[in-house]
Parts: structure tokens; sequence; C-alpha cells
């Protein structure tokens, strides 16, 4: 196993961690209660601290009193181009690649209606039976409304090479799964679709923020992400979007907004698309959303994202280690990976009681989440978990275990999200 630590871990270890941090000043623009450790960023990333003040002047002063001359004075009708800019430096693509529109689900169906069309005699979606359920969802429902003449086809991680053939359409898989936290090899995969023909759909939901990802150098087709993780936009922030520049002028996306058109304000009755990454914009951008968003990336563009994957690692390297050395419970199994290049800024394990010891180390403060059937996933968020953390919620899981605290009543029942 590689860890950080070349002996046994102790707590001043790990507060020597926090103390060498390069990140460490990072934590404090984030707002974060006291007493509770924070391990579920890769599901809702917490509130910056200049979200506060920036959405104040939004609401009160651009709504305010500017009112409708906001979207001009006050840039809103821009920001889902400027954001898609700002992202873009954080996942390797150009200015102009990127836009900040409508939900993941949403973007996912976008992008891949596109990619489908530009492989019209071509009918199979290669996708893993694991990746996130909604992209899986979503190709399906697209599939109904393209008159069932496509297949989705689901196969094992270790298949998917195999099965890129000269009927493969669109490879549609998740940087990061979400449950494992294994990493895919986007390079490498990209090259291999693109060998059969194939066009590539990467979800970076659990990458982009988190992991380093060039989609530029990994010459990739298509991409969506979400705004609400590592990007720390808030709950329910809007996604983004990636179209390699190759594609845009050839694309017609599905959902043909009125803020898609080439002249939205001209107000015909006929669609014409706007150029460039612009026409996967629909309908009216969020802006206290957006607002919110924006002040989550722009942390983001203050800090060095290898500075940002090494601590990651670092955490993670600890926390699989501090689970081998203190955890004796034989039914805790490890199903995040060893290896650094295939591993994420999660790490999730299999119990066949996970819901219930993740409801008691919640109720002890621990905060991370439950992936059905039997995952406890803890997401390391490097911009603000502490070495210290990592610490104080193996202790507290190491000891709901030994006592089995989790066999109470009150943690066995389901709630509506885990």
């Amino acid at each position: 196993m590689t860890t950080i630590f070349r002996k046994l871990v102790t707590l001043d270890d790990c507060r020597r961690q926090d103390e060498a941090d390069a990140l460490q000043s990072v934590r404090a623009q984030f707002v974060l209660p006291d007493g509770m450790i924070y391990l579920d960023g890769n599901s809702l990333g917490a509130l910056p601290v200049a979200a506060h003040a920036r959405m104040g002047h939004t609401i009160g002063v651009e709504w305010g009193e500017r009112l409708i001359t906001s979207w001009l004075r006050s840039g809103w009708m821009e920001m889902p181009l400027r954001i898609g800019d700002k992202i873009a430096s954080l996942i390797g693509a150009a200015t102009g690649e990127v836009v900040v529109a409508d939900s993941t689900s949403v973007n996912v169906f976008k992008t891949l209606a596109s990619a489908l069309a530009l492989r019209p005699d071509r009918t199979v979606i290669l996708s893993t039976a694991d990746n996130f359920p909604t992209d899986l969802y979503i190709a399906q429902g697209l599939i109904q409304q393209l008159g069932g003449r496509h297949e989705l086809r689901l196969v094992d991680d270790s298949e998917i090479e195999r099965h890129l053939d000269q009927h493969t359409a669109a490879l549609l898989l998740t940087h990061v799964n979400y449950k494992s936290g294994r990493m895919y090899d986007m390079p490498g995969i990209t090259r291999a679709a693109h060998a059969a023909g194939a066009l590539t759909l990467w979800d970076l939901a659990h990458s982009a923020g988190a992991v380093p990802v060039d989609l530029n150098a990994c010459n990739v087709d298509f991409a969506v992400g979400c705004g609400y993780k590592f990007l720390n936009g808030g709950p329910g922030a809007p996604a983004f979007l990636f179209v390699a520049r190759r594609h845009q002028d050839a694309v017609h996306q599905p959902l043909s907004g009125w803020l898609g058109h080439a002249q939205p304000f001209a107000f015909t009755s006929d669609y014409a698309p706007a150029d460039g990454i612009a026409r996967y914009i629909c309908g009216t951008p969020p802006v206290l959303s957006m607002t919110a968003l924006e002040c989550g990336v722009d942390i983001l563009l203050s800090v060095d994202m290898a500075e940002v994957r090494r601590k990651s690692l670092a955490l993670s390297n600890l926390f699989i280690q501090l689970v081998s050395e203190r955890c004796d419970d034989a039914d805790l199994q490890l199903i995040t990976s060893l290896d650094e290049d295939t591993r994420g800024s999660q790490v999730s394990f299999r119990h066949p009681h996970a819901y219930e010891v993740m409801q008691a180390l919640i109720a002890a403060g621990v905060i991370g989440d439950f992936r059905a059937p039997d995952i406890l996933r803890f997401g390391l968020t490097p911009l603000y978990t502490r070495f210290t953390d990592v610490w104080n919620a193996v202790d507290a899981l190491q000891r709901i275990l030994a006592e089995r605290d989790w066999d109470r009543p009150e943690f066995r029942l389901r709630k509506s999200v885990t």
C-alpha cells in the first residue's frame, strides 16, 4: 500500500501535515461549522465565504436597485460564457469551448444528441453498468426520442476498449466513478474510441475542481460537469458543458431555446443557432445560482491544481492507511484503488451495514454519505479538508465499528436522501 508515512501514523503526524499544507489558508475561505468533519464535498461543496457579500450585492443592488438594466449593466447576460471560460481553464479547455447552463442531466442530453447526430450511420452508445444513473437514464430517454434505433450497451470496466467497434457512435463515461472513486485513463480510452471512429462524452462531475483534467490534450469531443460538488457552487448550481471547437459549427443541439439563437432579440420565428458554444445555451441564465457558482470557481482559480491533486492523494492515502491500521472489522472492504493513477478524490468502503454505520457517523459529527447497496463514501476536498479531519473521522469510524454503535433502531430508519 502506498502511503504518505513510512511508519504508524500518529495524531501529531497529522498536525504536522496540516502545518506544512500549502493550501491551509484556503480553508478560511469557506464556511465550515464548528464540531463537524465534512467529508461530503463530492456531493455538495461547502459555502464560500465570498458568496455572502457577492450574492447580497447581486440581490440588493443588481436586482433590487438596477432591476432589468442589470442584464447589461451588471453583465448578467454574459455569465454563461464568462464563467464557462473560467471553468475551461480548470479542465484543459480553450476560451469559447465551455458554457455554464442547465443541469448535468440536461447537458448530457444536449451533448449526447449532438454526438449521435455526428455519427448518423452508427447506432450504439457504449457505457458501463456502474456509470452514474442519470447519464444512463438520459441515454435511455434519448434513444426513445430518436425512435428506438439506437442501443445503450453496458459493459464491465475492463471490457470498454474491446467493445468499441464500427457500430459505436458515442462512448459515455464518468471520469471518476461516483461509488468507488476509480479514475479512468482519459487519454488512453479517448484514443481507443477515436481509433474505432466513435466520439467521446466524459462526465466530469467528480473530477472538475478535484483532479487535474486536460480535455484538449486528451482530444475529448464532449464533456459535462457539475457545479455544486468540487466547484462549490451551492445546492442545485448550474452545470457546464464542453464542446471541442472542431465540432462546434457542425453540431445542432436539440434544445434550441431562445438564448441559443444567433440573434435572440431579433425575435424571429425561425431558429438560427448562435456561433460556437453559445448555441448550447437554452433558457435564461439563473443569475443568483451563477453568482454563487462564480465564487466557488474563483477560489479554485487562485490555487495550483497540481497542489490540489498532491494533497488529495495525501489525504486519501492517509485515510486508507489509518483505516487499515485502526479498524479491525472483517466486514469493512476498501473498494477505492490503491493505485494513485486510478484514484479520484474520495475513499469508499463496502460494509453490510453501510447505511447504519454512516448514520452513526453523521450523528457523531462526521458527514459522509451512503450509496446503495452497501457503500460508505468519504469525499476529500483538498481546499478545506485537513489531515486532522481524516484522523478524527477514522477515530469515530473505529469506535462505531468496534462498539457496534451503528446497531440502533434510529440508524436503520431509511431516509429519502442518503
